[in-house]
C-alpha cells in the first residue's frame, strides 16, 4: 500500500486548494503499465472518499489533457527564448550559491534540463531569476505555480471548457516527502482562481499573483 495526495479546488479565496491523502494499492515497477495500475488504484480509492472525477496530471496520464499538462510537455512563451517547457524554465531559472541561473538550460528538452549536472553540483538553491524578476524561496511553490499558470493563461477559454469539470487532480509521480512542486496542485489552484473570478487579477503581475494566491505582499 502507498499514500499519495490528491488536490481539490475550492471556493475559498483564503485557501485555494484542499489536499487529501489517499491510501491505495501500489504496483512496483517503472513500466508504464505499472504506473497506470497505480493511477487506477489511486483514483478508485479516491472515489470512495467522494472524488469521482479526477484528472491525472503527468506524462503517465491516460488522458490526453493530463499528459499535455505535464510540466515536461506544457510550453511557456518567453520574451527571449521562444517557447520552452515548464521544466526547462524552472530548472534554468535556479540560482545557486555557486552559480546560476543557467539560462542555456531553457533551450534544452525537459529531461535534459532536469538532469543537467550543474543543477546538482552548484550548491544550495538561493532563489529563482526569470525575465528580470527575482523569486524568493518562500512561498515554496510560488515561482513554479507562476510559470505554470502563466503558460496556460493565453489558453484560458480552453482550460475553462476542459479543466474545471474535474473535482480533483492527481500526480502519481509526486511524493511530498521528496518534492515540493506539484503540477496537480497547481491545476487545483488554477481552477479555484477561475471559479472565484480571481485569475485575471492574479495574472496582472508576479506581485499580484503572490498576493492573490499566497496572501503575501512583501516578496519583491
Amino acid at each position: 500500500m502507498a499514500n499519495r495526495p490528491i488536490f481539490i479546488p475550492t471556493n475559498d479565496s483564503k485557501e485555494l486548494f484542499k489536499e487529501v491523502n489517499v491510501e491505495f494499492k501500489y504496483y512496483n515497477g517503472f513500466a508504464l503499465s505499472q504506473k497506470l495500475k497505480c493511477i487506477t488504484s489511486l483514483h478508485e480509492s479516491s472515489s470512495k472518499q467522494g472524488y469521482n472525477s479526477i484528472l491525472e496530471v503527468s506524462t503517465k496520464s491516460s488522458e490526453k489533457l493530463g499528459c499535455r499538462l505535464s510540466a515536461f510537455n506544457l510550453m511557456l512563451d518567453t520574451n527571449d527564448y521562444g517557447s520552452i517547457s515548464i521544466e526547462s524554465a524552472f530548472q534554468g531559472s535556479k540560482v545557486f550559491e555557486n552559480g546560476g541561473p543557467y539560462n542555456d538550460i531553457y533551450t534544452k528538452d525537459s529531461l535534459s534540463a532536469k538532469r543537467d549536472e550543474r543543477i546538482k553540483n552548484s550548491g544550495s538553491l538561493q532563489c529563482f531569476e526569470f525575465e528580470n524578476q527575482t523569486w524568493e524561496l518562500e512561498p515554496k511553490s510560488a515561482f513554479y505555480d507562476w510559470i505554470y499558470v502563466k503558460a496556460l493563461y493565453p489558453h484560458i477559454n480552453y482550460i475553462k471548457e476542459n479543466l474545471i469539470k474535474y473535482d480533483a487532480f492527481s500526480d502519481i509521480e509526486f511524493n511530498p516527502k521528496k518534492s515540493i512542486n506539484c503540477q496537480a496542485r497547481t491545476c487545483a489552484i488554477l481552477v479555484s482562481l477561475i471559479n472565484l473570478n480571481l485569475l485575471d487579477k492574479a495574472m496582472k503581475s508576479p506581485l499580484n499573483f503572490n498576493k492573490t494566491v499566497y496572501r503575501q505582499t512583501s516578496l519583491f
